[in-house]
């Protein structure tokens, strides 16, 4: 009743409604009684967890490693929704299809939105192949991955100052972790071998099936950093 009552009466969010910390006790609170896990109401506190969240991605893994709400179908729609925000189509309706063998409830909404999926996906396989009729008549399903060119030319923007703009495809569209580390990988010293290789990211055989794997997790997200919040403490001996 409290998080509906913020929702009300802050409809824009911000700093006085403090949502996402009102949603992240309310979840930290039912954290590991079982009995909840396959309640409808609480699915629905982690998905509005979810969109505080920075990685909503990672969230919807860590349901899917401690099975909450794997039988409810809100939740394979959620997350299949955004992954098709961010160009995963292929991984978009794995998630549904896994949905559908789990028989997640209400089905009939689940296999409304897959449809509804597939004509959209449909629809701009159409509007790619009007674009180019010369092409090949891939599918957007068929395709694991968005691919960039490597070695390409960088065309910089500005007029003061010139940019060189960096383009991310697939998931790294709207998710930028700063706590990854890339570690370069180790390639084969031959004797007749120059001294370095180049790697070429569109050279590699075979597309990459994307699989569902579960992750454990020592506990959900962090939404965001919390140094700017107030505790609570007596009203009468601040001046």
């Amino acid at each position: 009743r409290y998080i509906k009552w913020t929702e009300q009466a802050f409809p824009g969010g911000g700093k006085d409604g403090n949502l996402a910390a009102v949603l992240e006790r309310a979840v930290q609170a039912l954290h590991g009684q079982q009995r909840y896990y396959k309640d409808p109401r609480y699915l629905n506190l982690w998905l509005k967890f979810g969109d505080c969240c920075n990685e909503p991605l990672d969230l919807y893994s860590y349901l899917h490693s401690q099975e909450i709400g794997t039988t409810l179908a809100p939740l394979y729609i959620t997350w299949a929704e955004t992954l098709e925000a961010r160009g995963s189509f292929r991984k978009a309706d794995l998630i549904f299809q896994e949905g559908l063998q789990r028989k997640a409830e209400p089905l009939d909404k689940l296999q409304a939105h897959h449809k509804q999926f597939q004509a959209r996906v449909s629809r701009q396989t159409l509007l790619a192949l009007e674009e180019s009729p010369d092409g090949d008549n891939t599918g957007l399903l068929e395709i694991a991955e968005p691919q960039r060119s490597s070695l390409a030319d960088l065309k910089g923007r500005g007029k003061k100052k010139v940019r060189a703009p960096i383009s991310r495809v697939g998931d790294a569209v709207k998710a930028m972790n700063p706590n990854r580390s890339c570690q370069p990988q180790a390639s084969l010293q031959l004797p007749n071998a120059p001294r370095f290789a180049v790697f070429d990211e569109n050279s590699v055989s075979g597309p990459e099936i994307p699989t569902l794997t579960a992750q454990s997790w020592p506990a959900p997200p962090v939404p965001r950093a919390k140094e700017n919040e107030l505790t609570a403490g007596p009203w009468n001996s601040g001046r």
